[in-house]
């Protein structure tokens, strides 16, 4: 799985940064404001240059100087040298390479020995951003991004779960809505026989042939531009299709519906990404206004393979399920000391971030001054969020998510707003571990870089989950064998065992179609499990707040 993944300076007058803030949005670039100069720490060896590689480096590190979280464990200008990451490889490759030096000199938990990448923060180049679902264009960026923009055949990860000795059955796991799969009628749990005209489903010495797990990587893994598939769907049926990579718009609800267990009636919802509100607030909404209109008294929110996204919208989910009696403090976000005490006189490099409009504007105070980033409130009092319900479901008070290591970040925090105000469960695996979020900054027009910056803790001051959050049942392995909502699935049969132990027999009133019946035991292997998942994992503060 891909993560789009996770105060000492001078002469920065002279730098052309060509710096803008933009929550996630494709923005326009407005023209640098030049800052006052600080004086933090050592940096002798910050010299005149004209070299912009040389200057994006120094960018980054004093930017991670003020705003990272992690600020206060990063060394002076001098000790790191920035300008060092001006190596012959290309301009992203060099500040990769600056960012994973620094969270390493940090050495918080945005840093793991065994991995190339931070954790949490992360740097995109905006080039690569999903084009609009206007046309079919090839493009490396694949899965959805958070205004619901896709660009791939819509296939998000399959299994190859092995049936006996020597055969196995490789199945999807998900599809992306309105995605040329999807349009081909292919859904979770549909099954592969035949990828580009060769058979898979042969199990050597335990494990996948070598030739067929070569074929499955250069194909569905791979995101090709065309792939040709045969299997059968879930009701059996034979398919044979060839799908065409191509850009398109897709909902973040993978499917809803209603189980019946015993007396309970339970709200299954399974939820792919925070996209942003144009995306996800209306079809969340009129998902929970239906449980609502249908009596539902206990909820199933499965988020095995949401990584997240805006806080906005992670705080609306909250206040659809929350019961009406819920007041009070929902989260706080805890920026750095530096952020949380700074003054409005005090020098800021955040003062090169202006903050735009809704349509791409620069904002003018009431002395006519330009609003930069600096003028926020980073204060703990004024990002203190609070329960505000929305919605007609409002007395259900018992809540089971599903969850895996890809539930990350803005899913995680849902789950922790909800631990203080309602019966809250987990079923699968452990999660990722993102109690993080951050906004992004630019650099050279090109480059958004999102560095660690506030952490979150709800009302019972509760959160550095950053090991992740422990199920309270192990859901095992998630075959992917049956679809969405389907009772029979080993993470679903296992929450509503949670809210109705002991009941056999589950209704299940899919919106698409329905199934009745009770897991089996049935002894099967994972032999691997193939992730085209470029889906975003983190955490974004979109909503900035001016300084009163």
């Amino acid at each position: 799985m891909k993560n789009i993944h996770f105060k000492n300076w001078k002469l920065l007058t002279a730098m052309s940064l060509f710096l803008v803030l933009s929550a996630c949005k494709k923005s326009k670039i407005a023209e640098p404001i030049a800052p006052p100069v600080p004086t933090i720490g050592s940096n002798s060896k910050q010299t005149p240059t004209t070299n912009r590689m040389e200057l994006s480096n120094d960018s980054l590190f004093l930017y991670a100087k003020e705003i990272y979280f992690w600020n206060e464990f990063l060394p002076t200008y001098d000790v790191y040298e920035p300008r060092k990451y001006n190596t012959s490889g290309t301009t992203l490759l060099n500040l990769e390479s600056n960012l994973l030096g620094l969270v390493k000199a940090a050495a918080k938990p945005d840093y793991v020995s065994t991995s190339s990448y931070p954790k949490y923060s992360f740097i995109q180049d905006i080039s690569t951003i999903n084009p609009k679902p206007i046309a079919s264009i090839p493009n490396e960026q694949a899965s959805v991004d958070l205004e619901g923009n896709g660009n791939d055949v819509g296939i998000y990860a399959i299994s190859a779960v092995g049936i006996n000795a020597t055969t196995y059955k490789l199945y999807i796991q998900a599809v992306f809505e309105n995605s040329p799969a999807f349009k081909a009628g292919l859904t979770r749990a549909a099954s592969i026989t035949e990828i580009n005209g060769t058979p898979i489903g042969t199990v050597t010495n335990g494990d996948i042939a070598s030739s067929e797990r070569a074929l499955i990587n250069s194909t569905i893994y791979a995101n090709p531009a065309t792939i040709t598939l045969k299997g059968f769907k879930t009701d059996g049926t034979a398919f044979n299709v060839t799908l065409t990579k191509a850009s398109y718009k897709s909902s973040p609800i993978y499917k809803s519906n209603i189980l019946t267990a015993g007396t309970h009636k339970i709200g299954y919802i399974a939820y792919a990404r925070f996209s942003n509100a144009s995306n996800s607030i209306a079809a969340l909404t009129s998902v929970f206004n239906d449980f609502a209109a249908k009596g539902v008294t206990d909820l199933v929110v499965d988020l095995r393979y949401n990584g997240g996204g805006y806080v906005s919208t992670a705080q609306t989910l909250t206040n659809l399920i929350v019961p009406s009696s819920a007041t009070g403090t929902m989260y706080v976000e805890y920026y750095n000391s530096n952020l949380r005490n700074r003054r409005s006189t005090d020098p800021s490099i955040l003062k090169n971030q202006p903050l735009l409009d809704d349509n791409d504007k620069l904002r003018y105070g009431s002395d006519g001054k330009v609003i930069t980033y600096a003028d926020l409130d980073y204060s703990v009092a004024g990002n203190t969020n609070s329960f505000s319900k929305q919605g007609d479901l409002k007395t259900v008070t018992n809540i089971v998510f599903i969850v895996s290591g890809r539930t990350a970040s803005a899913s995680e925090l849902v789950i922790n707003n909800l631990k203080p105000k309602m019966t809250v469960s987990l079923v699968g695996k452990t999660t990722y571990g993102k109690p993080i979020g951050f906004f992004p900054f630019r650099l050279e027009n090109k480059y958004d870089v999102y560095l660690s910056l506030f952490e979150s803790k709800n009302s019972a001051g509760q959160g550095e989950y950053y090991t992740g959050m422990v199920p309270d049942i192990d859901g095992g392995t998630d075959l992917g064998d049956y679809d969405w909502g389907n009772p029979l699935d080993g993470y679903l049969a296992k929450a509503v065992n949670v809210i109705a132990p002991g009941i056999k027999g589950v209704i299940s009133a899919n919106r698409l179609s329905g199934v009745t019946g009770t897991k089996s035991n049935v002894s099967v292997s994972v032999l691997g499990n193939f992730e085209n998942d470029k889906e975003f994992i983190g955490m974004i503060e979109d909503r900035p707040k001016i300084k009163k």
